[in-house]
């Protein structure tokens, strides 16, 4: 499990609590990247609590930089990444890794939009997200229904394999581009969504949509 964190001292404590209590996490890596809200002391606080594995940013480098600093010093042969908010329930957890265990996928996305009950979003953040799950089908001969999802499961050597230098929310887009390159096994499941508003500490922007655009098109064209 890896928990990329920044400023995320309002819920972090209550996401731990829930991985724990799902009893599947044998190893909680959180990366704290660069947070000054407190999140950094907050977590070793709760070190002992959860035997947290605790890595730190000097500076705030990017989610994606936080997740290859998980993925570096994970050592589950499964993994699976946790944002730090309340968006994504860890009682779905096991149903991520289902497929995996199985030996069904090497992949495993959790999808916002393939389940039957799910709280509204924001329109433009769920367009955006719609058109570039559109882009990624049409550019790599897919049928995912969410490419964005901050919902991933995945074997560690996967992982390794790939030459990932995201640093930003660009990892979504530049990991699924890498796999479906590779042709590696990937499977979806139905998940559970809450998204927060942007006063509640939403951090992804407009600008993120035109980031992934240009990271779809160039790892289509080149090598």
């Amino acid at each position: 499990m890896i928990v990329p964190a920044y400023n995320e001292a309002e819920t972090l404590a209550e996401v731990l609590a829930r991985v724990h209590q799902t009893g599947l996490a044998d190893e909680i890596i959180v990366v704290d990247d660069g947070s000054t809200d407190g999140t950094w002391e907050l977590l070793n606080a709760l070190q002992a609590d959860y035997n947290l594995r605790l890595f730190r940013h000097d500076r705030n480098r990017g989610k994606g930089a936080a997740v290859r600093t998980g993925i570096q010093h994970a050592t589950q042969e499964l993994v699976l990444i946790q944002d730090a908010d309340l968006e994504y329930d860890p009682e779905d957890y096991a149903r991520l890794i289902q497929p995996l265990v199985e030996d069904r996928a090497d992949v495993v996305y959790g999808s916002r939009f393939l389940s039957d009950a799910r709280q509204p979003g924001i329109f433009w953040n769920v367009l955006a997200n719609r058109m570039l799950t559109l882009l990624t089908n049409l550019l790599y001969n897919n049928v995912l229904s969410d490419m964005e999802t901050g919902y991933k499961a995945f074997r560690r050597e996967i992982a390794l394999e790939l030459p990932l230098k995201a640093r930003g929310f660009d990892f979504e887009p530049e990991f699924t581009a890498l796999i479906l390159k590779k042709g590696v096994r990937v499977h979806e499941v139905p998940v559970s969504f809450t998204p927060r508003r942007y006063k509640e500490g939403k951090k992804i922007r407009l600008k993120d949509a035109f980031i992934a655009f240009w990271t779809l098109i160039k790892y289509r064209v080149i090598d």
